[in-house]
Order: C-alpha cells, then sequence, then structure tokens
C-alpha cells in the first residue's frame, strides 16, 4: 500500500512538471471572446497544432474536442512586460537573481536570457494570473524590474582602465512564455535598457547633463567603432569607454534595429529624452513616466510606446510630483501605445497586472484599451504583433478561460493553454495548502507529532 502511494505521488508531481499533450482540435465555445482588439459575443475559438485557426461565431469544426465556456469570459493570454520572471527567485537573495550585473566589462552586451529558470516557483503563479508572456528585462537604478533590494552603488563594478564603470547601459531583454517544459525562451535580446532622469544622472556622476553627453559620446563610438572593426583588431583605434562586447551589442541600438528602453519619470527628463532619441536617430521605449500626461502630445507625435504602472500616484521624490491614477488615460487619449506593468518588478506580484489595469479603468482609461494594454500591445511594442497576445488566426493558442470579467479581482482563470498546451491549474503553494489541509499519509514529515 505504502509503495503504491509513493507511485501515485510521483506519477502526480511528473504530471505538474510535464506539458499536457495538445488536442490536435479544439473549440471553445459560447463565451464572451474578448480577441485582445474586439470582442465577439458567444464566441469560438478554434486552436490547433499551437495556433489559433480561427476566430468567430460559427460552429465547432467536425471532430474537435469541444470546451463549453457559456457565462465565461475567453480571453487571450496576458503578458508581462518589465518583468524579472525566470530570472529571479527571490530577489533579496544574491545567488538566485540572474537579472543584475556589476561588471564593467559586460554591461550592454549583458543578456539575461542566460540566467532563465523554467523550473522557477513564480512561473505558475503569474500563470494563474492569467500571465502567459512576459518581457523579462535587467535590473539597473531606477527601474523595477526583479523589485532588486541591492542600493544604487551595487551596481558600480569593479572598475577597469578605459572602461565605463559604472556603464549607462544594463543590458538586453528576453520575451519568454510561461508554458510548462524545460524550453520557456521565445526570443533573446528584444531591446536594450538604460536609466535616465534621476537614476541615470547618478550612474554618470550626478548630473544629467553628465548623462547625456556621456550618452551621445558612447553612441559616437559605437558608430566609429562599426565602421572601422578590422582597424579596431589591429590597435589603430583609439581607446574606447566600453568593451568590444558591449560595442558589439550596442549597434543595432544605433542603427534603429533594436529599442532602447529608457526608465524616466519626471516630464522635463522624458521631453529631454525625446530630443535625444530625434537628434541621435534611435527608438526608445519609455518605461515609468509617471509624469507623461503632462508632455503625452509630445510622446504621441514622437510616436514612442510606453510602460507604465498607473496605480504609480504618489510623489515619493521630485521625479515624480506630477504623479496621478490619470495617466494611462491620458496618455491613450493623446494616441500613445501603452503597456501596463505588474507590481514590484513583475515576478511575485506580476498577477496583478489585471488589477492595475483594472484600475486604470476606473480612473478613465476606456476599458477596450485596458485589455489592449496587457495584451496585443506588448507584442506591438516589442516587433511581435501577431504572434502573440491577440486571439487571431496564426497567432499562438496563449488562450485563458475565465469565470468573469478577467480585470475583476475575484474572477478566476479556470483554464489555462499557452502555445496549444493545456496547462495545469496549480503552484508550489496550492500544492502545500492541499498537503497540510487534508491531511493523509504523508501529509506531515514523519517526526511532526500531531
Amino acid at each position: 500500500m505504502r509503495l503504491k502511494s509513493l507511485i501515485l505521488a510521483a506519477a502526480s508531481v511528473v504530471a505538474l512538471s510535464t506539458p499536457a499533450l495538445a488536442q490536435d482540435l479544439t473549440a471553445i465555445t459560447g463565451g464572451r471572446v474578448l480577441t485582445g482588439s474586439s470582442v465577439i459575443e458567444n464566441g469560438t475559438v478554434v486552436i490547433q497544432n499551437g495556433r489559433v485557426v480561427s476566430v468567430g461565431t460559427g460552429a465547432a469544426p467536425s471532430g474537435a474536442r469541444i470546451i463549453d465556456a457559456r457565462g465565461k469570459v475567453v480571453a487571450p493570454g496576458f503578458v508581462a512586460v518589465d518583468s524579472g520572471l525566470g530570472g529571479s527567485e527571490i530577489s533579496s537573495v544574491g545567488g538566485s537573481d540572474d537579472l543584475s550585473n556589476g561588471a564593467n566589462t559586460i554591461s550592454a552586451a549583458f543578456d539575461v536570457s542566460y540566467g532563465l529558470d523554467p523550473w522557477s516557483f513564480t512561473l505558475p503563479v503569474a500563470r494563474l494570473g492569467g500571465i502567459t508572456r512576459a518581457v523579462v528585462v535587467p535590473n539597473h537604478p531606477g527601474g523595477s524590474g526583479g523589485h532588486n533590494h541591492q542600493d544604487d552603488s551595487d551596481f558600480a563594478g569593479v572598475g577597469h582602465a578605459g572602461l565605463q564603470s559604472p556603464s549607462l547601459f544594463a543590458g538586453q531583454a528576453a520575451v519568454i512564455h510561461l508554458g510548462q517544459g524545460n524550453d520557456i525562451l521565445v526570443r533573446a535580446r528584444v531591446a536594450q535598457v538604460a536609466p535616465f532622469g534621476e537614476a541615470g544622472a547618478g550612474v554618470a556622476g550626478g548630473a544629467r547633463g553628465a548623462e547625456f553627453t556621456q550618452f551621445r559620446e558612447t553612441l559616437t563610438e559605437v558608430r566609429l567603432y562599426a565602421r572601422n572593426r578590422a582597424a579596431y583588431d589591429r590597435g589603430d583605434v583609439r581607446d574606447l569607454s566600453l568593451s568590444r562586447a558591449d560595442l558589439e551589442a550596442l549597434i543595432p541600438v544605433v542603427e534603429g534595429r533594436m529599442p532602447l528602453i529608457v526608465t524616466v519619470r519626471r516630464a522635463a527628463d522624458i521631453q529631454q529624452v525625446l530630443r535625444l532619441a530625434r537628434e541621435e536617430g534611435i527608438r526608445i521605449i519609455l518605461d515609468g513616466a509617471e509624469e507623461g500626461w503632462l508632455v503625452a502630445d509630445q510622446i504621441a507625435a514622437a510616436g514612442v510606446p510606453v510602460l507604465l504602472n498607473p496605480i504609480s500616484n504618489l510623489p515619493g521624490n521630485l521625479e515624480t510630483r506630477g504623479a496621478r491614477m490619470q495617466n494611462a488615460a491620458a496618455l491613450d487619449a493623446a494616441g500613445v501605445v501603452i503597456a501596463i506593468k505588474g507590481n514590484e518588478g513583475s515576478i511575485h506580484r506580476a498577477r496583478e497586472t489585471r488589477y492595475n489595469a483594472g484600475n486604470a479603468v476606473s480612473h478613465g482609461l476606456p476599458y477596450e484599451a485596458a485589455i489592449e494594454a496587457i495584451t496585443v500591445n506588448p507584442a506591438k511594442i516589442f516587433g511581435m504583433a501577431g504572434q502573440f497576445g491577440e486571439l487571431r488566426p496564426g497567432a499562438a493558442a496563449d488562450v485563458v478561460i475565465w469565470s468573469g470579467d478577467p480585470l475583476e479581482p475575484l474572477s478566476l482563470a479556470e483554464q489555462i493553454w499557452i502555445n496549444g498546451q493545456e496547462q495545469a491549474p496549480t503552484s508550489r503553494q496550492f500544492l502545500l495548502r492541499d498537503r497540510y489541509r487534508d491531511g493523509g499519509e504523508g501529509a506531515l514529515p514523519p517526526a511532526y507529532g500531531r
């Protein structure tokens, strides 16, 4: 009997750690379908081979596995942006945090994709909050990615002759999916990251003017290096302030092929960053932008998207004295493409992304815009429009059936598919709850006295 119990327990663990085998053809019928950009009442979503086949009001195809979603909401999986999911387990424990880098010889070239952990306990928790994809960013002074507890000065690294110490650049972001299995990387090196404003000024020596000057000089050096690689190899180029790896990593930025995520909060700093991007011909994504509503028209005119937390409304310092809960609504009304973030680095609280979207709706953001801000917009911002974050033919079959409105805190994600594979609706927390709540053999360690 004891052996049988152990076998059953082992089987349950394997079931939780292995992707559920997807049916060849599945139709989710009768639900209120949020495609990401529209609403279909009594809709039918058909998925096959990991992709969405069709979305509409037609009948389910013959031979399909039918999932009855009547009275429920069917939505695309949500996307966590500016996140540390898979890159940090416990932010205060350095050995479990692969988002922070202090080596000044590797800064812009720092690639978070190499530190991703597909077995992280944080992924199932976020998944139960409807999160199926995430944009994982390196941590840096002033940023929220990873919710690191270190002081800004901890990023300074050890000095190295001729190199920036610390660097203006934090590294390169990656896109992951939260499906079960051992390979969660979707795309590496989707964006470069750099702090501006007060945090960036601190890195550059204390003044904003110093940072902008140093940033421009760095871009000049990258262009010089790109034109003279052979001369650089021969030692015929003057000393440059970045390592070869960092120079190579920044070439896509200066050529406009890779966006630069710029952490900036104050309206005045936003204006200067927009000017910098225009004059240098680089693509930027604003991160934070708590005072963005003050210059919303300028952000929109520049065609620059914004990653924001809509509940950031406290003037914690002079950079955010104009922060307000209507920021998301004002930016959207001006025509800015926005993506809504979770809280504290979108790791342990990534599931609160939908709560933040709901709060933005309560402060003027249209409901449809809030759904777009956590689905289609993140994919669009990071150059992957149509590939995920939307229920449309050809997109990844990341689908969530909700018990009710997904922006309502009491709604539950009842069934979840990622890449067409149905996910186990559990987490380590649920397993521990069930173990100690239900009792029975193996519920407590043998030496535990009852």
